[in-house]
């Protein structure tokens, strides 16, 4: 009988801490599915990735170590894939240690722990700020306050 491990994740600009999570869960079984969350998902949660639901979940898809991708539509959908995919393992990055451990009812839950310095959220800040947008207006700032500046002086 085959070890069915599960995750879900939005994965948005997947990065090495993804790759080493899922390379880690699929360690600990003989199939890996990832449930991606979903665009409409991520703004219940008032969470907007940067790659819409289809490219994220291809990128995921295109791993050989994912055997399968499913949709995640809500938080409440997990003890129902665990019964519908026959999961034996729940498993989750530890930035969620004990928010889902009410699924050890179901399954084996484990929270491995993150790749340090790595996170989409620290991506997304480091492409804001690099936005020609928020430069041009980085710009302006600058050339008012070296204005006050020299007017000082």
């Amino acid at each position: 009988m085959s070890r069915n491990v599960i995750t879900y994740g939005t994965f948005d600009m997947f990065h090495v801490g993804h790759l080493r999570l899922l390379q880690r869960l699929r360690d600990l079984g003989d199939r890996l599915i990832v449930a991606v969350s979903t665009d409409e998902f991520n703004a219940a949660k008032n969470k907007k990735a940067i790659i819409p639901y289809d490219g994220r979940a291809e990128i995921v898809g295109s791993l050989k170590i994912v055997d399968q991708v499913i949709p995640e539509h809500s938080w409440d959908q997990k003890a129902e894939d665990i019964k519908k995919y026959d999961v034996s393992v729940f498993g989750i990055g530890d930035d969620w240690s004990g928010k889902f451990d009410h699924l050890k009812a179901h399954c084996d839950v484990v929270y491995l722990p993150r790749t340090p310095d790595v996170s989409s959220s620290a991506l997304r800040r480091m492409a804001r700020a690099l936005d020609p947008e928020m430069i041009e207006r980085l710009r302006e700032v600058h050339a008012v306050l070296d204005q006050m500046v020299r007017n000082f002086e």
